[in-house]
């Protein structure tokens, strides 16, 4: 049945909020997927049905509605086209999700949260064992058909899509933070160009029960939500992956599907095996196969998966851009040593796509990560069977950062800057044809802001030793207090000529920057100088450590306040700071994050060691960068160079004690 959705009218006389204009927001034409029941006593040997355009957007075919030819309907594991009049007819197995490949040109309905309804969920005796969501009820018989609504709607060679990686909320106060951080953001900016909103996996943070309060809330964007499984969306008291995603399936819809939008074909993957067992042995990967450790995932694309990935891309034209949408890394940079951390069968999906034009996205390690196509890392042979990328492979970014670690910021989430040094925030991807570009853009901060710029010095890569090996020493939350925090760090951007002589480097972390970008430094008057990406990505491992450090995300991961809070409410969970599955932290004294949750590598960092020579006095610096489009983004830092460092904090010994 058809319902209109809230205009964007009615949500700026509700928020207040000034909203850029949307050409094709996608989100007004709701409805659902047709399904007629089966007479009784009767079992359809086949899915049958039609994919119709929706003359009366009412979702219900009627008669003068024409079937719509050549479009692809899926099993989730066989792949046909429609005929000529619509039709469709595919093979019926008892677990099985039969969807429509939403083509270009054209749009399926969506809900009243903006969830795209493409598919229907054939489960007959529903999820074998109790689950703690719900799993999926009994389906029932199949249906005598299955129809699937379209509308025409203008195709879009040129658009964009909003795509990030771990929302990952684990209590309806993180719920929150993601609506303080992520729609508020995006209202504020042009989406005119805008045809979907991707959630590339662990949009919950274990607790599903979230996920309808979540959906709701990210629908004001008007863009329609097309999310991916991860491995904090699964059932955890799931006994085989063959119903570990049932819930998910019930609340949201399917954990693997394509749809199409000018040139592009989206595929999103569900890499998430849970529980992991023999089939998942290899390096790395010892939790699946040891008996004695808990029940864990691996990240790899089931057999039937993979059927239907190589059923589907046999009907996809050569010149259209796949992109592969997944949660688990295929491979990633600061994970290049673990194996369930990446994706078991890459190489065979490499084959599967050798010689197309196409594009990898992925979550999971809470960081943004432009693996361009030539880069590859020590690790990747060993755990996944890959050495140079053929294509690019992009992290997409956090919402959630580190976890919602960290201190307050000038909105009220917290700051939770993110393994590598990038704010939370989001990934925009610009589409061309089968071109494309991305940026990644920091919640709360310019659109335009590309980078963070800051000091290496010898003080900083003492204290940042200091203080790291004393909290891997003692863990995270630990009731002692730190050797030193922030306070005994002094101002990273005035140094000495004796420090300069030590080695004082100029950093710039360029959030989007990958093999493709070039950094350059000016200071003062001078002629531009190259900075040096901290990581080739030409085969060597991942460079940690204090000299490896972003020194502007680091000093703000390594002394949080928030541990220390505590109040006589009487309430003990309002104490210190609560986190994940309701772990305690605090209150204790202000101390850092674990370790290998702070940015202590990165593969967008870049650096240039000041000139010892450098006079006395405050200069500046200009940083630009320009990716492999030839888009620049330019920044500055003042910085000073003394004889000596001066005092502090306020100098007492001036105002002496009245006699």
């Amino acid at each position: 049945m058809l319902t209109v959705a809230p205009g964007r009218a009615a949500l700026v006389a509700v928020t207040g909020l000034v909203l850029a204009p949307a050409a094709d927001a996608r989100t007004d034409y709701q409805g659902t997927v047709e399904v007629v029941p089966a007479m009784a006593g009767t079992a359809a040997d086949s899915a049958t049905g039609v994919v119709f355009h929706d003359l009366s957007r009412d979702g219900v075919r009627q008669a003068d509605e024409p079937g719509v030819e050549g479009v692809l309907v899926s099993n989730g594991r066989d792949v046909v086209r429609t005929d000529a009049d619509g039709a469709y007819a595919l093979p019926v197995f008892d677990d099985m999700t039969v969807m429509v490949q939403e083509p270009a040109g054209f749009d399926v309905p969506v809900d009243a949260k903006g969830v795209p309804q493409f598919f229907y969920v054939h489960k007959p005796d529903g999820t074998p064992e109790q689950l703690r969501y719900g799993g999926l009820p009994p389906t029932g018989p199949l249906p005598a058909a299955i129809n699937f609504p379209l509308v025409r709607t203008a195709t879009a060679e040129r658009f964009s899509c909003v795509a990030m990686g771990d929302t990952q909320p684990y209590s309806n106060t993180e719920v929150g933070y993601v609506r303080d951080r992520i729609p508020r953001n995006l209202l504020a900016r042009d989406l005119g160009d805008a045809r979907c909103l991707v959630l590339l996996g662990d949009v919950m943070g274990d607790d599903l029960g979230l996920l309808p309060r979540f959906m709701d809330m990210m629908s004001v964007v008007g863009l329609p939500q097309y999310y991916v499984h991860g491995n904090h969306d699964y059932d955890f008291d799931a006994s085989s992956d063959d119903h570990s995603a049932d819930s998910w399936r019930r609340l949201y819809g399917p954990n693997y599907y394509a749809f199409e939008i000018g040139e592009v074909v989206f595929v999103a993957l569900d890499n998430v095996v849970y529980p992991c067992g023999e089939d998942d042995a290899g390096p790395g990967r010892e939790e699946c196969t040891d008996p004695t450790e808990e029940a864990t995932y691996n990240g790899r694309v089931t057999e039937r998966q993979m059927t239907w990935l190589a059923n589907t891309l046999a009907e996809v034209p050569a010149d259209k851009l796949v992109v592969l949408m997944h949660h688990i890394p295929f491979v990633s940079f600061v994970d290049s040593a673990t194996g369930r951390h990446q994706t078991d069968d890459l190489a065979a999906i490499h084959e599967l796509v050798r010689g197309r034009p196409a594009l990898s996205l992925s979550g999971h390690t809470h960081t943004f990560e432009y693996l361009a196509a030539g880069e590859w890392y020590a690790g990747w042979e060993e755990m996944v069977g890959v050495t140079r990328l053929p294509f690019d492979h992009v992290v997409a970014g956090a919402p959630s950062g580190n976890w919602y670690q960290g201190d307050f910021g000038f909105d009220g989430t917290p700051l939770s800057f993110a393994r590598g040094g990038t704010p939370p925030g989001y990934a925009m991807i610009h589409f061309d044809g089968a071109d494309f570009r991305i940026d990644f853009h920091a919640a709360d901060q310019p659109v335009e802001r590309a980078m963070a710029l800051s000091f290496n010095t010898p003080t900083f890569r003492d204290w940042f030793t200091e203080l790291v090996a004393w909290q891997a020493e003692v863990g995270l939350g630990a009731d002692a207090v730190p050797p030193v925090t922030v306070n005994d760090l002094p101002d990273q951007k005035l140094f000495t000529p004796a420090e300069l002589a030590q080695g004082v480097f100029l950093t710039a972390n360029v959030w989007r920057g990958n093999r493709r970008t070039e950094v350059t430094a000016t200071i003062g008057d001078g002629a531009p100088r190259a900075m040096t990406r901290t990581q080739e990505g030409d085969g060597e491992g991942v460079r940690s450590g204090a000299a490896y450090a972003d020194p502007f995300a680091t000093p703000r991961q390594l002394t949080i306040g928030r541990y220390a809070w505590r109040s006589s409410s009487g309430d003990p969970r309002a104490q210190g700071v609560e986190l994940w599955q309701g772990e305690r932290f605090g209150p204790v004294p202000p101390q850092a994050m674990s370790a290998g949750h702070v940015a202590d590598s990165s593969p967008h960092l870049w650096r240039l060691r000041l000139p010892e020579d450098l006079p006395l006095g405050t200069h500046v610096a200009e940083v630009t960068a320009t990716d492999g489009h030839g888009r620049t983004a330019v920044d500055h830092v003042v910085f000073e160079v003394r004889a000596e460092r001066p005092p502090r904090r306020w100098r007492r010994e001036l105002w002496p004690e009245d006699e």
